[in-house]
This record gives structure tokens, C-alpha cells and sequence, in this order.
């Protein structure tokens, strides 16, 4: 079990041992950290903050594990936090939410010492998007547990390509909402003042005023709710991307096991 004080490479590797007793251990990812000997199963980097340029992430350890039903989790430990968190969103489709919280109350019974949590999946962040566009074509599952690695190779190779497509898109849509955001805002205004113009006799001219200050802001509010949507989906297929990426290096790992 992994010591409460301890921060240096060791952690890692004492965190995948304690692992071991209740579950198999099917991949680890590893952020600033290091395992002291060969773990016999698939290890990458941590891709999702590796591509983070900052400082500001503590370094962790995680592991993709199987259960004894047969249920797939992500546990994701940091040792300077004293934090077990159990990532879902990785996961999706793979578990029950019973199986989750055996898995919960498991760590919190081995790991006293730590916080352990879910990390549920945001809506917001489109989490569920993401896993959805991701399982339509290759399984979690078949990537750390298929026989056959040239099909879920296949698979895999054509959800990255989706992932680029996806890219392309969203920048098409964030390129479009900044191009004509600007001259339609403008033509809303003019418009607006025209035509508010022609009723200066038959209201106020604080109401005019409400009236063309509201209509320029509805206009613009929209756009930019459009631009940030763009925003959002680009970001959503840069993580789809990601998940490709760490699959086809999960599988390049399997096949170097298996040689």
C-alpha cells in the first residue's frame, strides 16, 4: 500500500501492487512518475496531461483494472493529494454503477489514509459525446482485453481518422461564427437604428435607446453563444483524438508483451 508521505517513483509502483489482491491490473498511465520494475501490462504516458503545457497538475499514477465480475474501471491515485479518484467517463459502458461503488468502498477500506471519490462525467465538458463517438467504433474492452489486435487495430486507426474529420468540422464552424459575427452585428445595428429612427415621434428616446442597446446585444449574445459551441466541439474532438491515441498505444504495448 502505498505510504501516506511518500511522493517519490516508488508510489507508483506501490500503488499498482496494492491494486493487485483485489483486481487485475490491465494498463497503467503515468504523469511524472515511474515504475520501479516491469509491469507486465501495457504503460504510456498520461496523454490527456502530458498535452497540458503548465506546471499545475500533481503527478498521479492510473490504472485500468478489471474486476472480479468482470467490470472495467480507470483508478487514478495522487500521492501528494492523498486521492484515489475513480474515473467514470473512461469507463462508460463498461461498469454498473454497483460495481463502481464496490470498487469505492474497496479502496476506502485498503487506502484509510486517502480521499476516495468518484470523478463522475461531465455534460458540460461532453464527456458522454466523447465515450459515445469512441464506442461507436472500438470498445475500451476489446482495446485491453481483445484476441484479435489487427482487427481492433483496424478500429482503432478509424476512429482516429473520424477524430481529425471531427477537428476539421468544429474549426470550420468556429471559422464561419468569427466571420460573419462582426458585419451582421454591424448590420443588425444599422438596421435597428434605421428603422427605431423613423419612430422618434411615437417613443421616447430612452426607449429607443433600450430598444437598439437590446437588439445589438441579443444579435451578438448569439454569435457568440455559436462561437463558443465551435470552441467546445473542437476541444471534444481533440480528446476523441486523444482516446485514439492511447488505444493504439495500449495495443502497440500488447503486441510487444505478446512477441
Amino acid at each position: 500500500m502505498p505510504h501516506a508521505d511518500a511522493t517519490d517513483s516508488s508510489d507508483a509502483q506501490s500503488f499498482v501492487d496494492a491494486l493487485g489482491p483485489t483486481c487485475t491490473v490491465l494498463a497503467i498511465k503515468l504523469y511524472r512518475m515511474r515504475l520501479d520494475r516491469p509491469a507486465g501490462v501495457p504503460v504510456l504516458p498520461c496523454l490527456d496531461h502530458e498535452a497540458m503545457l503548465h506546471d499545475g497538475i500533481a503527478p498521479h499514477t492510473a490504472a485500468y483494472v478489471q474486476d472480479a465480475g468482470g467490470h472495467l474501471h480507470e483508478i487514478v491515485y495522487m500521492p501528494a493529494a492523498h486521492r484515489l479518484d475513480v474515473e467514470v467517463a473512461s469507463t462508460i459502458g463498461e461498469c454498473t454503477p454497483a460495481s463502481q461503488e464496490q470498487v469505492i468502498a474497496e479502496l476506502q477500506r485498503r487506502y484509510p489514509h486517502c480521499t476516495v471519490r468518484p470523478a463522475p462525467p461531465s455534460r458540460l465538458r461532453g464527456d458522454y459525446r466523447v465515450m459515445n463517438a469512441c464506442r461507436a467504433q472500438v470498445t475500451l474492452r476489446e482495446v485491453l482485453l481483445g484476441d484479435n489486435l489487427d482487427r481492433t487495430k483496424a478500429s482503432v486507426d478509424r476512429l482516429q481518422l473520424i477524430s481529425s474529420l471531427m477537428e476539421k468540422q468544429s474549426r470550420s464552424a468556429s471559422w464561419g461564427a468569427r466571420t460573419v459575427m462582426t458585419p451582421l452585428v454591424a448590420v443588425a445595428g444599422f438596421l435597428t437604428y434605421e428603422t427605431l429612427g423613423t419612430l422618434g415621434g411615437s417613443l421616447s428616446d430612452a426607449t429607443i435607446s433600450v430598444i437598439r442597446y437590446a437588439v445589438v446585444t441579443i444579435v451578438g449574445g448569439i454569435f457568440l453563444y455559436y462561437g463558443v459551441k465551435a470552441v467546445q466541439l473542437t476541444e471534444m474532438a481533440n480528446r476523441v483524438w486523444k482516446r485514439s491515441a492511447e488505444y493504439s498505444l495500449i495495443l502497440a504495448e500488447r503486441r510487444k508483451l505478446e512477441a
